[in-house]
């Protein structure tokens, strides 16, 4: 194939000049070298052979000027002509960005006179390439092609192929549209055919989306003071990303309520405390817009560091953010340069920027020319070239790799001795996050329920003289009829996100802050020391302020909401802890991923185990009584319920719970006829058995995008909790009458506690040491017990162990069975999937027939004679060991646990075994040798329950927890001291640490006062931050004053509680099993005194402290009217007066 311009070409040199035709071939090599981005046409050999002999001499002619009338203008908007282009126009396509174009190296052809009345052939052909268009559907061959300029002229004979040079190099499109059906065009002389053109297929340019996002750098020199100044310096530049250095911020309690104030609406935070020391840290602010997440670095201990990824389709750009110290560091550049070379090598867009400390304006001046080396071995931009502070100097600094940073301005500083660097940076597909969708909601206020009951009394549900049987029509009725009342009361409306405003701004705060806005400007202007002073003062001010009115706003919310426990937690939480980090991405999708990982985490678990039929068919317990039908509700009893229970909704409740608890007399009664018809007929509606779930993450620290660091939170109607609550009423005085349930299971039962659990296994074993033996620990736990349990091994086991057959059984068969759940985040639902497996989480009945399915368990264990203690799913074995007794009855009796929880669909978690051996070091070492296979879970302590447990029982560092805990809670709470009245603040100290320090604390009883003395250290902080009292001054008056009881006497006073209640059948049994009232061998005159049996024992620190030694002596020194009190209250009432006065004898 061969060019058609040079067959041109051929005939307009003299073949007779050598010198010529040289000068020419360099001429034209360096046109093609110049203009190497031009276009061709290109024909086949067919066409050529098909063009007439290239014998007629035919001369070029620059075209004409732009204003001629003959040749229309073209313009692109993107581009322009070269000047070679300009001199030989060709008609090209105006759909072609991707196109070279190639100068044409034929000659002047002379101006063809053109006849009067053919001024319309150039035009008709102008009109035919115009109708070319990619928007026609039919296909076309393509004819010419766009070369990419601006500025085109049409040529007369730009049609003509023996000087047309355009080649397609990159197309764009693989199907061009067809123009209309038309005459052939009239090839003349020296023209084409466009049939003739070879089609050539055209692919699609990627399209790249830019996003300038603003970014400002400040070092603020402590946050704390400055939040709202930077809190409006964001706002007021529309900051997209605001980076931080010496934030001043740690990592104790309450620190991000800093944060609260300074993020503006729709802003996250992202900090680093520095780990060790004042000072420091770093921090960046940004918008929640933008899908950002902090990347794992080393730790530097040259500087500090935080790294961030803002996430992009194409590529992603990274942040890096440095602190450096100024004092003299030789590790620096050793540290930056390793920091460097890991991640300079991973990621091609690359932003670093900070405060370095390193006065790169002054190349004299330490570790400069170092410094500089670096950053030119890794081909860093340094982008400051002015002073960055107020000295002088170049110390924060702004390094890019692969990005492209614009307006970068240095503004003069105000708030900081640094000056602030706003910029712009380029992000080329950010990924943003998903905004949250609107949603349909209904407006309900405190005429809704008046209204809903009035209209549904002339339903058809209420009005009806026969009402369906079927459960499930029943309920369709019910939910239709109200559906319909609610859309007439409280119609659904689509509400759209809204950004939350700052409440808490109020007028004269705004005129702060316009004054301060104003005191800037003049400053700007003039740039006086008065007025820098005066544009000072009025930041101070406008801090001051806007701290004031914040402070009052929370105060009156929280003063208006004191007597509602829910809105005061939350608006105190919300202050402590302020929602500073980016929500969890939330889409379909995601809900999608965790409806697969829930359902693959159990079927995991159940893959494990296959045992035979014969393994799974438990024995027959031999149970005596029968449960074969529930008996009908009547309405009374249900509005007791009904009252009682939480107003918790699932989102697919049709009728909201505080709706139907506010209209109970008007829709109980259907209600009631809707829980009897699923009782009587033994099934449960369908509607009734799909659960959403949400979830929740575990810690606010763990990473967000695993999935496994989330707990599945399931919500169920409330009607049909309300129908399980009722079943619970008659299921459980069935099993307490006939003792079917297990009496060491303490796990969700009345009148039972993880308190209670622990003072029967620690009086056991504080015996034991008591009498010189030996004793061990082992504490089991489950993997997801509730969610493997087998349905058909628990409906055997409701039929045989407990004794439920008929109808009931029926019921049960019929809840457990067809369950389905989905997963719910924000405003997005996963698909639906079946829960064929454990008993349904978030119920009333699912940990009650846990425990039924655990029946078995107890049995197998007093089969070896190893004493044991349950708690839901956590198990407890324990007995007393000689030294030279043998650990084969445990090992066995862990053998069989083993194997009945592998048939029972039951995993034992290996990481949460934990032994612990009591008794002297020596024997210890002989035990622990014995143990074959529990050797690596021995544990020096372990936490049981919430309480941590030691190998000695001194409980030294359970109390040093507590006393950690609460001081932590105390310094929360003076951050928000100033937005709490005093009594809302004693409440929420007794919420918050008075609570921490009566948890279990019935085990204190009996350990030296200097153990206690810490925590009484707590409680005394705690009284003085309440009353404002000073370090110095005597803390007895202030306890008397507040009627707080010291540590000592709450200790006593929770011991004697427990024995008032086990000796009036309000305690588990195995406690009241303890005490026994004493017996004196003859009648003396303290025989009606109320006495109780104190056992005797050995060691004052291990058999005094025993609840069955401690708490009987106890008792018996009380006053006798206290002993006889008639109830719970009227005994705490004088108990407390007793105590007081034994602490406080002089008040």
């Amino acid at each position: 194939m061969a060019p058609v311009c040079l067959s041109a070409c051929r005939q307009l040199l003299p073949v007779r000049s050598v010198s010529y035709l040289c000068y020419l071939f360099v001429f034209s090599l360096l046109f093609l070298w110049r203009y190497s981005d031009a276009a061709l046409w290109t024909y086949d050999r067919q066409t050529l052979m098909r063009i007439k002999s290239a014998q007629e001499s035919q001369t070029l002619e620059c075209p004409p000027a732009p204003h001629n009338r003959r040749h229309p203008r073209f313009i692109h908007p993107s581009s322009t002509l070269p000047p070679f282009n300009r001199r030989h126009p060709r008609f090209i396509h105006p759909f072609a960005d991707c196109i070279h174009q190639l100068p044409c190296c034929a000659g002047y052809r002379k101006k063809r006179r053109r006849n009067r009345g053919n001024r319309g052939g150039i035009r008709v052909r102008i009109r035919r390439e115009i109708s070319f268009s990619p928007a026609q559907p039919r296909t076309r061959q393509l004819s010419t092609v766009y070369a990419g300029h601006s500025d085109l002229y049409l040529a007369r004979r730009s049609w003509d192929p023996r000087y047309s040079c355009h080649l397609s190099v990159a197309p764009f499109r693989t199907q061009i549209p067809a123009s209309p059906a038309r005459p052939r065009l009239r090839v003349r002389s020296g023209g084409v055919n466009l049939q003739n053109i070879r089609p050539l297929e055209l692919t699609r340019c990627q399209q790249v989306s830019v996003f300038s996002a603003k970014a400002a750098l400040i070092n603020c020199r402590s946050v704390s003071n400055k939040t709202f100044i930077l809190n409006d310096f964001f706002t007021g530049h529309d900051l997209d990303l605001l980076f931080l250095t010496e934030t001043w911020i740690t990592s104790g309690p309450g620190e991000l309520s800093a944060f609260g104030e300074l993020c503006p609406t729709n802003c996250s935070v992202i900090s680093t405390p520095r780990c060790v020391g004042r000072g420091g840290g770093v921090a960046l602010v940004f918008k929640n817009r933008l899908k950002i997440r902090t990347l794992s670095t080393g730790n530097y201990s040259s500087f500090e560091l935080q790294c961030v990824k803002i996430e992009s389709t194409t590529t992603p750009l990274v942040c890096a953010l440095v602190y450096r110290p100024p004092k003299p560091d030789k590790d620096f550049i050793s540290d930056f340069s390793d920091f460097l070379s890991q991640f300079v090598p991973l990621h091609d867009r690359l932003l670093i920027l900070g405060d370095f400390n390193i006065h790169v304006c002054c190349p004299g001046r330490p570790m400069v020319s170092e410094f500089c080396h670096v950053l030119d071995s890794f081909s860093l931009l340094q982008h400051i070239d002015k002073a960055t502070h107020v000295l002088g100097h170049s110390l924060d600094l702004i390094l890019s790799y692969g990005i492209f940073i614009d307006k970068l301005n240095i503004e003069d500083a105000s708030f900081s001795d640094h000056m602030p660097i706003v910029f712009d940076i380029t992000l080329s597909n950010p990924m943003c996050t998903v905004k949250t969708p609107g949603r349909f909601s209904r407006y309900i206020n405190s005429h809704t329920a008046i209204q809903f009951s009035e209209m549904f009394k002339k339903t058809a549900f209420s009005t009806a003289d026969r009402l369906p049987s079927n459960p499930d029509e029943l309920i369709s009725l019910f939910h239709s009829s109200c559906s319909d009342i609610l859309n007439s009361v409280a119609p659904l409306k689509y509400r759209r996100p809204k950004l939350t405003s700052q409440q808490w701004l109020d007028e004269p705060t705004r005129s702060f802050r316009q004054a301060c806005r104003k005191a800037e400007r003049r400053w700007k202007k003039d740039h006086l020391t008065v007025s820098f002073d005066i544009f000072k003062n009025a930041l101070l001010t406008y801090q001051a302020a806007a701290k004031k009115a914040r402070t009052k706003h929370f105060s009156d919310i929280i003063n208006k909401n004191s007597h509602r426990p829910q809105i005061l937690f939350g608006t105190i939480n919300s202050i402590i802890n302020p929602h500073v980090s980016p929500d969890a991405d939330a889409s379909t999708d995601i809900c999608e991923k965790f409806l697969k990982f829930f359902t693959e985490k159990i079927e995991n678990i159940r893959s494990q185990f296959n045992p035979s039929p014969s393994d799974i068919t438990p024995g027959c317990s031999g149970a005596t009584v029968i449960f074969n039908t529930f008996k009908q509700v009547s309405l009374e009893e249900l509005r007791e319920i009904v009252s009682h229970m939480k107003p918790t909704s699932s989102p697919h409740d049709v009728v909201p719970s505080h709706i139907i608890k506010d209209t109970f007399d008007t829709v109980g009664p259907s209600i009631q006829n809707i829980i009897n018809s699923c009782l009587a007929s033994g099934t449960v509606p369908s509607c009734f058995k799909h659960a959403v779930v949400q979830p929740l993450l575990k810690k606010h620290n763990l990473d967000a995008k695993c999935l496994k660091n989330y707990r599945p939170i399931s919500k169920l109607p409330f009607i049909s909790k309300v129908m399980e609550k009722v079943v619970l009423s008659q299921l459980q005085p069935f099993l307490d009458l006939n003792e079917i349930s297990e009496p060491l299971q303490s796990g969700f039962k009345t009148l039972h506690s993880t308190e209670t659990a622990l003072l029967k296994v620690t009086n056991d074993l504080l015996l034991t040491l008591d009498s010189g033996e030996n004793a061990i620990l082992v504490l089991l736990d489950l993997s997801a017990a509730f969610d493997t349990v087998d349905h058909n091994t628990l409906l055997t086991r409701l039929e045989q162990w407990v004794g439920i057959k008929g109808t009931a059984l029926d019921w049960f068969s019929s809840y457990l069975k067809h369950r389905t759940f989905s997963v719910s985040i924000s405003q997005f639902f996963s698909s639906t999937a079946p829960v064929s497996y454990g008993v349904p989480q978030g119920s009333i009945l699912g940990p009650v027939l846990f425990g039924l399915y655990m029946l078995p368990l107890g049995n197998i264990i007093r089969k070896h004679n190893i004493s044991f203690h349950l708690y839901a799913d956590d198990s407890q074995l324990y007995l007393p060991l000689k030294s030279k007794d043998s650990l084969q009855p445990l090992l066995d009796c862990l053998d069989d646990i083993k194997g009945w929880m592998a048939t029972n669909f039951l995993q034992l978690n290996s990481n949460k075994t934990e032994v612990m051996i009591f008794g002297p070091p020596k024997s210890k070492h002989t035990l622990v040798s014995n143990l074959d296979n529990l050797e690596p879970f021995v544990k020096s302590h372990a936490r049981n329950l919430g309480v941590i447990l030691d190998s000695e029982l001194c409980l030294d560092k359970q109390i040093c927890a507590a006393v950690k805990n609460c001081f932590y809670q105390l310094r929360v709470i003076a951050k928000i001291k100033p937005f709490l009245s005093p009594k809302d603040l004693e409440k929420i100290i007794h919420a918050f640490i008075t609570s921490r320090m009566d948890y279990c604390n019935s085990l204190y009883i009996g350990l030296p006062q200097s153990l206690l003395n810490r925590l009484q250290m707590a409680q005394n902080a705690a009284a003085r931050l309440l009353t404002g009292t000073k370090k110095h001054d005597h803390i007895t008056p202030v306890l008397a004053s507040l009627h707080w009881l010291p540590v000592n006497f709450r200790i006593q006073f929770k011991v004697l509680l427990i024995v008032f209640k086990a000796l009036n059948g309000q305690a588990p049994s195995y406690i009241s099993d303890l005490i026994h009232p004493h017996q004196a061998p003859r009648s003396l005159r303290s025989s009606g005194n109320a006495l109780l049996h104190v056992p005797r024992s050995r060691l004052k620190r291990k058999g005094d402290r025993a609840f069955a030694v401690a708490a009987p002596r106890l008792w018996n020194q009380l006053p006798l009217d206290i002993k006889k009190a008639p109830s719970i209250l009227v005994f705490k009432s004088r108990l407390k007066t007793h105590l007081f006065t034994l602490s406080f004898p002089a008040s």
